[in-house]
C-alpha cells in the first residue's frame, strides 16, 4: 500500500494527485525520503536453506461461460469478460480513510469497515452505526503506510466463536496480529480490553507493511507481510527464509493449545526446519490485498510493484513454499541484474500491468455472485492511483492481459466479496463503500 500523510495513495482528484505525486514516486522507485533503520531484529531466524518449489497444478482450459473442474476437483465458473458491463453504487459514506471492508460470514449481511486511524465501523442496511464496532486508535501508529490495515472473521464466527482478528501497526510501527472478543451480550461491539496479541514483527522501515489477513480453506490464518520497506529490498529480506518479512504466513489460531498464541500447521513447508515455520510462500514485495477463493481454495495475491510493474500472483490450492521472485523479478521483468534473474524455481505472475496504467495494485477476489453472471469466475483487481478495475479468467494459469472493466474515479483501497457474493470497494480518499453492480 502507498499513502500520503493523510491518504498516502493518491485518489483521482487532480488536487490530491498533484499534492502527493512526489511521495508516490519515492515509494515506487527508491523508498520514502528521510527513512532510517531503527534497531531491532527481524522475526524468527532458524538456520537452514531453501526448499524446492512444488509445481502449481494446471487447470483445464474451456470455452468462456462454461463450468470446468478446479484443481481441487470442485467446479469453477468461466467468465465471459467481453460481455461484462459494470458500475458502482454507493453503500455508505462519511467514513474516515476506509482501508478495508468485509462481511462476517454469518449471514447477517452486515459490513465491517476498517478505518486506517484504528476503528472498525459497522454498516447495516447502508447505515453506519454511531458507535464503532471496535475503537483501538489508542494503540495504532497511523499515517503513511501504517495503521489498522486488515480484519478477518474466523469461519464459524458467532455466539460459539465470538472473536475477530486484526492486522495493524502498533508501537514504533511494529506489525501486530491480534484477536478481540465480542463484548458480553453485545454482538455489535468488540471489547477493546479483550485484545490478545498473537504475533509481532519489527519493521525496519515505515513502508511495505503488507496488511492483509484472512482464513484459508483449512481454517488457518494467512498473513501478508511486505519486505520491510525502503526501495528495492536493500537487505534482500523477501528471499531470506530466516525472516517473516516479504512472506505469506500461515498459522493455526483456532487449534492452538491453551496458553499458546498459535500453532504451526504440520503441512507448512518449513514446519520441520529449513526456514521460519510460519512461512507459507516467499519472494513477495508488498502483498497488501489478497484473497482466498472459496470455490477452489486458491490464494490470490496482489503484490505491489517497485518502479515499473504491478503483478497478480496465484498459489493454487495445496501449493506450499512457492517463490514469487522478488527482488530478482518485478512482475515478469528482471529487477536485480546482478542476481542473473533465472526463472527456474520462480512462480511467475499470471498478470501484470505497467505504471502507465497505475502504480499500486489492489488485489481483489474471484467473483461468484449472482448479479453479474458474465463475471463469474473472474479474478477482479484494481489500482489505487488510477482507480481502474480489471479482471482476468481465474481458471487459467497462462499469462493473461488484464481486461479493463471500469474507470471508477475512486482511490481503491480494497475489493472484497461480501457475504452475498457481490463485490464491495472501499474509496479511501472519498470515505465511501461502493458496490459493484451491472451497468444500466
Amino acid at each position: 500500500m502507498r499513502q500520503s500523510v493523510t491518504h498516502r495513495l493518491p485518489g483521482l482528484l487532480p488536487g490530491v494527485l498533484v499534492a502527493v505525486i512526489a511521495v508516490l514516486v519515492a515509494a515506487c522507485g527508491g523508498g520514502d525520503p528521510g527513512l532510517s533503520t531503527p534497531g531491532g531484529t527481524p522475526g524468527p531466524t532458524p538456520a537452514g536453506s531453501s526448499s524446492a518449489n512444488p509445481s502449481v497444478p494446471a487447470t483445464t482450459a474451456a470455452p468462456t461461460g462454461t463450468t470446468v473442474p478446479a484443481p481441487s476437483g470442485r467446479p469453477v465458473d468461466r467468465p465471459d469478460l467481453t460481455a461484462v458491463a459494470i458500475a458502482l453504487e454507493p453503500v455508505a459514506d462519511g467514513l474516515d480513510q476506509p482501508v478495508f471492508v468485509t462481511g462476517a460470514g454469518d449471514g447477517s449481511g452486515r459490513l465491517y469497515v476498517a478505518e486506517q486511524p484504528g476503528r472498525i465501523r459497522l454498516v447495516d442496511g447502508g447505515v453506519v452505526a454511531g458507535t464503532p464496532f471496535l475503537d483501538m486508535a489508542d494503540r495504532v501508529t497511523a499515517g503513511g503506510e501504517r495503521g489498522l490495515l486488515g480484519v478477518a472473521f474466523p469461519p464459524g464466527y458467532g455466539p460459539s466463536l465470538p472473536e475477530v482478528y486484526v492486522h495493524y501497526s502498533g508501537s514504533n510501527g511494529r506489525t501486530t496480529i491480534s484477536r478481540f472478543r465480542l463484548a458480553t451480550g453485545d454482538a455489535t461491539r468488540l471489547d477493546s480490553a479483550s485484545e490478545e496479541i498473537l504475533l509481532t514483527q519489527d519493521q525496519p522501515y515505515s513502508n511495505h507493511n503488507g496488511g492483509w489477513i484472512g482464513f484459508d480453506a483449512d481454517g488457518m490464518l494467512l498473513i501478508g507481510l511486505g519486505d520491510g520497506g525502503s526501495g528495492g529490498d536493500p537487505e534482500n529480506r523477501a528471499s531470506s527464509l530466516d525472516t517473516l518479512l516479504g512472506k505469506m504466513l500461515r498459522i493455526d489460531v483456532l487449534g492452538a493449545d491453551a496458553g499458546q498464541p498459535y500453532a504451526i500447521p504440520a503441512d507448512n513447508p518449513f514446519a520441520n526446519g529449513g526456514g521460519a515455520p510460519e512461512i507459507l510462500h516467499y519472494g513477495l514485495r508488498n502483498p497488501f490485498r489478497d484473497s482466498v477463493d472459496p470455490a477452489t481454495g486458491d490464494l490470490w495475491i496482489g503484490d505491489v510493484g517497485q518502479g515499473a510493474w504491478e503483478e497478480v500472483d496465484v498459489a493454487r490450492a495445496g501449493a506450499r513454499g512457492l517463490d514469487f521472485g522478488w527482488r530478482r523479478w518485478e512482475g515478469r521483468h528482471c529487477f536485480d541484474q546482478a542476481a542473473g534473474c533465472d526463472e527456474a524455481g520462480v512462480t511467475m505472475p499470471v498478470a501484470e500491468y505497467g505504471h502507465g496504467e497505475g502504480c499500486s495494485i489492489i488485489g481483489g477476489p474471484v467473483y461468484h455472485g449472482d448479479a453479474i453472471p458474465e463475471m463469474r469466475g473472474a479474478y477482479v483487481f484494481g489500482d489505487y492511483c488510477s482507480g481502474t478495475l480489471w479482471a482476468i479468467d481465474a481458471g487459467l494459469d497462462a499469462t493473461q492481459s488484464p481486461i479493463t472493466l471500469l474507470q471508477t474515479g475512486a482511490s481503491i483501497s480494497s475489493i472484497v466479496a461480501g457475504d452475498d457474493g457481490e463485490l464491495y470497494v472501499t474509496d479511501l480518499a472519498g470515505g465511501r463503500v461502493l458496490r459493484v453492480v451491472p451497468a444500466g
